[in-house]
Order: structure tokens, then sequence, then C-alpha cells
């Protein structure tokens, strides 16, 4: 069995190309069973505990197994330390037999945030160009490339509760701009109400446990991306944010799980009905994406194990095909 680190990962993978192999994967016949969700109580927080497995269905043109085991610590930014570790264990798909130990930290970054821009090539407006990131974590700049894979983004804000976690996401990100002249503008937003109210994609990735978007700051045509506040004390948006928006969500798991949708379904602020269709429904048009220019979109993403699987399966073909191409 192969060990693959956050290097070989980013090596092998290109949002273009992990958007689309999500695009497949939403489309495919892929089986899914619920995640096992576990509170680990410690004596100054409770952690989560995921496992997350998943395994191509007969007929797929090839056969894959694969496994996440995740924990969420959100006590760790005070030591310094991710929120959020993983390891992916990808298995072939007739025998059993385990091919590589993935690290799955990396590969939730890659893949969390290409689901999100799948969504948003069927939600964001096409010309949609000024992108405000609402926190300043790991997923940050993987989120704004990310959409800037799939929409004309040439701006960028990122607002962050701690400024000082701002100003350093987009020092970094401004770095690699100079060596990427493709890649959009990036300022930090002091204010969030005027940075939400000029947004065309508000994208939030934080553990916040109050509502952080307003439904008034959204201007027509928005769309809103969430993808933090992954349990039911988090938020970060408010019900009239979702009430406004033509709402979507990953799976059908977000109906109970995770912040915002679950928690606005589980209080009375929306009803199912609001929720318009998944991702595979409108990978596969059985729902309509965005209708007009003016319409008000938001996706929310509670995470879901197809994509851990078409990740890892995009990373071993890539390494593969890479090894095999350079053999003489």
């Amino acid at each position: 069995m192969r060990v693959i680190s956050a290097k070989e990962i980013d090596a092998a993978l290109s949002f273009p190309l992990l958007i689309e192999a999500l695009r497949r994967a939403f489309g495919a016949k892929l089986e899914a069973p619920e995640r096992h969700h576990h509170a680990v109580r410690r004596a100054n927080e409770t952690a989560t505990l995921l496992l997350m497995p998943a395994w191509t269905g007969a007929g797929e043109r090839s056969s894959y197994l694969a496994t996440k085991l995740a924990t969420v610590f959100p006590g760790n930014a005070s030591r310094g330390r991710p929120s959020v570790y993983a390891t992916t264990i990808l298995l072939d798909g007739e025998t059993g037999e385990p091919l590589a130990a993935m690290d799955g930290t990396r590969l939730t970054l890659w893949r969390t945030a290409a689901a999100s821009a799948l969504a948003a090539s069927y939600l964001a407006r096409e010309d949609a160009s000024h992108l405000l990131m609402v926190g300043a974590g790991a997923l940050a700049p993987f989120l704004i490339r990310a959409h800037g894979a799939v929409r004309p983004i040439r701006e960028a804000m990122v607002w962050n509760h701690n400024s000082t976690r701002a100003r350093e996401t987009v020092e970094g990100m401004n770095q690699e701009r100079g060596r990427d002249g493709e890649a959009p503008l990036i300022r930090v937003a002091d204010d969030l109400g005027a940075a939400a109210r000029a947004a065309d994609i508000i994208s939030c990735a934080t553990l916040s446990r109050n509502p952080l978007v307003k439904g008034e700051w959204l201007m027509e045509g928005a769309h809103l991306d969430l993808v933090g506040a992954f349990n039911l004390e988090m938020r970060e948006a408010d019900d009239a944010a979702l009430r406004r928006a033509r709402l979507f969500i990953d799976t059908p798991a977000a109906l109970k799980e995770g912040g915002d949708v679950a928690v606005a379904l589980r209080d009375g602020g929306i009803t199912a009905s609001h929720v318009a269709g998944d991702l595979a429904s409108l990978v596969r048009g059985d729902a309509k994406g965005r209708s007009s220019a003016r319409e008000i979109t938001a996706f929310k993403s509670i995470g879901a194990a197809i994509e851990d699987l078409a990740a890892a399966v995009a990373v071993w073909e890539a390494i593969n095909e890479r090894a095999a191409n350079s053999e003489p």
C-alpha cells in the first residue's frame, strides 16, 4: 500500500480536473452509506469523529472503495494546529486490496472546494466576478481558487473575525498571485456587511456559532456558498438569507446534519419544500440551476463520501498515469 502525501496530492490535482471528476461522480451510481458521526467529549471541548465510506457501483469503468477517517477539534486553533485531521484509504473495488493511504486533510480541502465550485457552475451568475470569502482558515485559498476555475473572478475579499489572520491569508495568496497573472486581486474586507452587499459570490468556511451573513445584505443575483457550520450548534447565515435564496444542498444528509439548513428546518425558519435540490439532481438535470440573472441562490455543503472517493481516485489515477508516461 502506498502512502500519498499532501505534496503529491497537490501535484496530481487541478481544480478543472477535480470539478469534472466530481461532476461525473454525482452523475454516476455510487454507493455512500450514511456517515458515522460521533461526539468525542473532552474537558474543554466536544470534538467530532467521522467515518465516511463509499464505493463505485456495478458496471462502472473502474472499481474502487474508499473510507475517510476524520476528526474535528475546534480548539486546535488556539493550539496552533489545524481543526481537521483526516486520512483517506483507497481500496481495489474488486478484491478489497488496500491501494493507498492518502493525506485526507489535504484531500478534504481540495474536494470540499471543488464541490462548492461544482455547485456554483450551476448556480452562480456566469459573469460573477467579485467574491467575498468569509473565514481565513485553511479552506479559504482553496475556495477562492476553485470558484475562480468556474467563474471569471477578478477580485476577492477575505473577512475574518481575526483581522490578523485575514491579512496573513491575503498576503500569502497575493504572493502566489505574483507567480500567476491569471489569479484575482485579493484584499482584506474590514466591514463584512459592506463587502457582502457588493459580492457576486459569498463563500463561508467558518466555525461560527452565530449567523454571520444576513439576508438583507444579499444583492440581486448573488450566490451564497455555505461550507462551514458542520454541526447543529453552528450557523453562518440567518434564516432570512436562506428564505431569500433558491436553496440547494450537497446531499440529502444536509437536511438533518450540519448547521444552517438543518437548523432552519428544525426551528421552522424554512420548510423542506424550500430546498430545490441537491448536487446529484443538478448534475443529472433533474433540478434546474439558476433561472435568471436577478435570482439569489444558495448552496449548503456538509461534505460527502462520494466526493472523497472521486478525489482519491483522481489522485490515484493521475499518479499512475504520470508514472506510466515517464517509463522509457
